[in-house]
């Protein structure tokens, strides 16, 4: 029997819509439909893998694709939960394209079989941003409590915020709606700037959708307990509860979550104030890491989370409870990491007031921790004042003589008046902040990029990098700020960096195409080709459809030599450390002696070693 996948086209401009089928065997899932769809039609495409409403855990996130606002190229984001209410429209794929005249609501529903019901209706957004909870909470809640009534089950929205109308990095918002009531639990597609895709370039503020429609979904925990003691010799459940035990709780650690094992664990890795860290001696950073992080930053989470179990699921059944809170703050790593000890806040009421208006705003969260960051750093180097950039006040930018409490609050409100700088326009980044500093470097006279951490793509395209002080999250691949890269700590040389994070990004694809939550990856990376030979009997052409598409990508990518003298400092503090740590073979010493003599002639070669390995993994054959 052929099985197809479903593709709902919606033109927001003139609210026509229409539906295809495509093969199963020529698409296999939201990414490579998503890639043959958005270059085709340049359209911004949302959507859930084969297994989505199955027994699998994991396996319903919502897949964002297309060509992102800030990257430039072609991105994949992706939103937790939020793919198992997508099924109830009895469709795979929403592939947006055209623009709505005003900012819209775009209405997805479909009743016991019915043909679904499309709708665009205008919303006043700068008026709804500004009332109530505010940006995308206030949008969430109107469009909640004006379409709510007409679901019989219970929908789930997707929502942007002020950021993607004025910049290029806005996120696209959602939350499980539970006992009738919207959630705090928030979950977020924040990286690419889908957001200021689906509001500026389509115009469409928030979707709401849900249904009745119940497709055959793998149900059979028998079979796939099989399966799961054939090669694990344990059941489903019991495979997976291993598996994601960091994102639960490691009773090793008494912690739990990215934010408590990652803090737990970092030592002397730690990344504080723009990145000065790196380039502090190894005593240093471990006194920062003991005093501001492990005595109270952390303290504070597992006091206040850990301890209390408020820890909750994106939306969908799952053990791994990977939702850590603290009422209704979600304590994710990454972005109370750039927006915490990267911005100079070391404590949890700081970093929540920050986190929440950065949310609030509908911000890429990581991104706009380094966009803070930097201009606070930029600011203490005296290379810009307030005025400058729309704000009051200085930063506290540097660990001595550091107020943990005080000096926390003082760089979160700075933070958040950055923040409505942005808003404001006063700081114009939406055209990405590479052209905006370029802009204010001719104005000042001194290239403030070089105090910037981030990838370069193309002209313009650019992304903070995932918070990791290893040379994997500054490689020239195709897609970065996700983990289609390397970013394990041990020196790997470049050559066979590239071609490691080549084979990073085709084990993630592969997860990303099923939809499935990359925390199950340590069992989802090795079955998903065999379930998908027993459910759809192509499990090798699947494999070989994975290659063709990080080919596919490969194909154009466009990254840019590192710009930023930052990057550079990174890369080699990043040896320096391995040095101290004892590292001395011979690859890694010619690297070593060669950043000691000529970091930027040093840091050209290693790029272009990175590219070599990344380009000669993922020529396309045939």
């Amino acid at each position: 029997m052929e099985t197809n996948q479903k593709v709902l086209f919606v033109n927001t401009g003139d609210g026509f819509y229409r539906t295809r089928k495509y093969k199963v065997g020529d698409f296999f899932g939201p990414v490579d439909l998503g890639l043959h769809l958005s270059g085709r039609y340049k359209s911004l495409n949302i959507g859930n893998g084969l297994l989505s409403g199955s027994i699998f855990p994991g396996s319903n996130r919502l897949i964002f694709t297309g060509f992102s606002p800030c990257w430039g190229g072609f991105y994949i984001s992706s939103m937790g939960g939020a793919g198992l209410i997508f099924g109830n429209l009895g469709i795979n794929m929403l592939s947006i394209v055209g623009k709505a005249p005003v900012p819209s609501v775009l209405y997805l529903n479909r009743e016991h079989g019915e043909e679904i019901q499309v709708e665009v209706a205008p919303v006043d957004v700068n008026t709804v941003w500004n009332q109530g909870r505010t940006g995308v909470y206030s949008l969430m809640d109107y469009v909640f409590e004006k379409y709510r009534s007409r679901y019989e089950n219970e929908p789930r929205i997707l929502a942007t915020g002020p950021a993607s109308m004025h910049t290029d990095f806005g996120g696209i918002v959602s939350v499980p709606v539970r006992r009738g009531a919207l959630s705090y639990v928030d979950t977020w597609a924040g990286r690419g700037g889908f957001g200021s895709a689906l509001l500026r370039e389509h115009g469409i503020a928030a979707v709401i959708y849900g249904g009745t429609h119940i497709d055959e979904d793998f149900r059979d925990r028998k079979v796939a307990d099989e399966w799961f003691q054939e090669r694990y010799a344990m059941k489903l459940a019991a495979k997976d509860l291993e598996t994601t035990k960091k994102y639960r709780f490691d009773p090793n650690l008494d912690t739990g979550g990215t934010f408590g094992v990652n803090y737990a664990t970092m030592d002397s890795r730690m990344l504080a104030f723009n990145y000065r860290s790196t380039e502090w001696p190894a005593e240093k950073r471990l006194e920062i890491h003991a005093d501001f992080i492990a005595s109270h930053y952390l303290k504070q989470f597992n006091e206040e989370t850990i301890k209390t179990k408020q820890q909750f699921t994106c939306g969908e059944p799952c053990a791994a409870v990977c939702k850590k809170m603290r009422d209704h703050y979600k304590k994710d790593y990454e972005p109370y990491q750039t927006m915490g000890p990267l911005s100079g806040i070391f404590d949890q009421r700081a970093a929540e007031k920050l986190n929440h208006h950065a949310d609030a705003y509908g911000f890429d969260a990581i991104s706009a921790g380094g966009v803070i960051s930097w201009l606070m750093d930029c600011l203490d180097r005296g290379l810009l004042s307030p005025g400058d950039i729309g704000i009051t006040r200085m930063p506290r930018f540097s660990p001595d003589a550091f107020e943990v409490v005080a000096g926390s609050m003082h760089n979160a409100d700075l933070g958040c008046e950055i923040l409505d700088s942005i808003i404001r326009r006063n700081i114009d980044l939406s055209e990405g902040a590479r052209k905006y500093a370029r802009r204010l470097s001719r104005e000042k006279g001194e290239n403030l990029l070089n105090f910037f951490v981030y990838s370069a793509y193309a002209r313009n395209g650019w992304m903070v990098p995932n918070q990791y002080w290893t040379p994997g999250a500054l490689s020239p691949m195709a897609i970065m700020g996700k983990y289609y890269m390397y970013y394990g700590d041990e020196f790997v040389p470049p050559r066979e960096l590239g071609r490691v994070n080549a084979s990073r990004m085709i084990a993630e694809l592969m997860i990303d195409n099923m939809g499935i939550c990359r925390f199950h990856r340590l069992w989802a990376e090795e079955m998903i080709p065999d379930i998908v030979e027993s459910l759809f009997g192509q499990g090798v052409a699947f494999k070989e459809s994975i290659k063709h598409t990080a080919s596919r990508i490969n194909g154009r990518n466009s990254s840019v030599l590192w710009e930023s003298e930052a990057n550079t400092r990174f890369i080699k503090s990043f040896l320096f450390r391995k040095k101290e740590e004892g590292i001395n073979s011979p690859e890694f010493i010619k690297w070593f002696d060669a950043f000691e003599s000529d970091p930027r002639e040093a840091s050209l070669e290693f790029w272009y070693e990175i590219h070599k390995g990344v380009q000669e993994s993922l020529r396309e054959f045939k």
